[in-house]
């Protein structure tokens, strides 16, 4: 039976045909043998299967087209007259929302070096200059990050995933995400960052959007990349400092997330990174104890004590019990 996709061009294709076309790049675009071609059916189906992946994540619409034009080099932030500095910013956080292709290690090797060179840029400007962070650019790095992270994650390349014997699959986007993370961070930690305006565009739709295509900021959590993992922590942690105004819904959602964990889907890469947040915020908590906070204990942290794969956090939910033993004592539930 054949399979119907979309190429990057939006035309319909057979999966066969798109597959040929790779082949064909392969071989400098001379066709195989009738031999090679029967030796490619062949395949090994642990190695079809991990190539399955690939070639979806190339086809997929976040990417620049390769027919679009290059990213422009644009003049040095350090270099432009201060009153011209706030519009020069918004030019290359406009440059960074793009998207590119590392599947692929040679496409559009400029614009990837423009885009890495324009963040490491953007990153210098917040930290080291004094006033950068004007309110025109607070959507425009949100929309840029949200760009950036905000994506439906790809389902293991190995369906039998074994976290504690297996390496995790690395996002191959990295060098880029990495700076945009590192961005964010820095925006959300400058002196001169405002929360009354970054609430504007940092609200429960960025933190998780139900029903959404994408996943939204908890939603990453689930990342096999334990570096991304380490920065949503930070970044979480930030965001539920500032804003005042999300911390009850950031405790709640995350809550639910670990009651899908238990007692429904037995997998989730986040578990210890969100317990490593929950016991900072535990060790914040103000007595006498909220009916809420005495909930979260029955109802969520201790039955995180019974999935088998505990030993991959037990060091992260021991915290969280042991700060509730050392703040309240043993609490009897009424």
């Amino acid at each position: 039976m054949s399979v119907y996709i979309k190429n990057h061009n939006g035309y319909i294709v057979t999966k066969t045909a798109l597959f040929r076309r790779f082949q064909g790049a392969a071989t400098g675009g001379q066709p195989l043998s009738a031999t090679a071609n029967q030796f490619v059916d062949k395949i090994d189906p642990f190695s079809k299967r991990g190539t399955s992946r690939r070639r979806r994540i190339v086809n997929s619409s976040r990417y620049h087209a390769e027919n679009e034009p290059e990213l422009v080099q644009l003049p040095l932030i350090k270099d432009t007259p201060p009153n011209e500095q706030p519009a020069l910013v918004l030019q290359k956080l406009a440059q960074c929302q793009k998207i590119f292709d590392f599947y692929d290690p040679v496409a559009q090797l400029k614009s990837k070096e423009i885009k890495r060179a324009a963040l490491n840029e953007l990153i210098d400007h917040i930290t080291t200059t004094k006033g950068a962070i004007v309110e025109s650019i607070y959507p425009e790095v949100i929309k840029m990050v949200s760009k950036n992270i905000f994506r439906v994650l790809p389902p293991s390349d190995n369906s039998e995933f074994d976290p504690e014997e297996d390496e995790p699959t690395l996002e191959v986007s990295w060098p880029h995400l990495q700076l945009v993370y590192e961005l964010f961070l820095r925006f959300l930690e400058s002196p001169d960052f405002q929360a009354s305006i970054g609430k504007k565009y940092i609200d429960q739709r960025f933190v998780l959007n139900v029903g959404h295509f994408e996943n939204f900021l908890l939603d990453l959590f689930d990342s096999e990349d334990p570096r991304e993992r380490d920065f949503l922590k930070t970044v979480l942690h930030r965001i539920y400092g500032k804003f005042l105004g999300l911390r009850a819904f950031i405790r709640k959602q995350i809550n639910n997330m670990f009651l899908s964990f238990v007692y429904e889907t037995d997998s989730f890469n986040g578990v210890g990174e969100l317990l490593e947040i929950l016991g900072s915020i535990i060790n914040g908590f103000a007595l006498p104890l909220k009916q809420e906070h005495k909930v979260f204990l029955v109802k969520v942290l201790l039955p995180l004590h019974k999935p088998k794969c505990l030993s991959l956090y037990h060091a992260q939910v021991i915290l969280p019990s042991l700060l509730f033993h050392s703040v309240i004592g043993l609490l009897p539930y009424p």
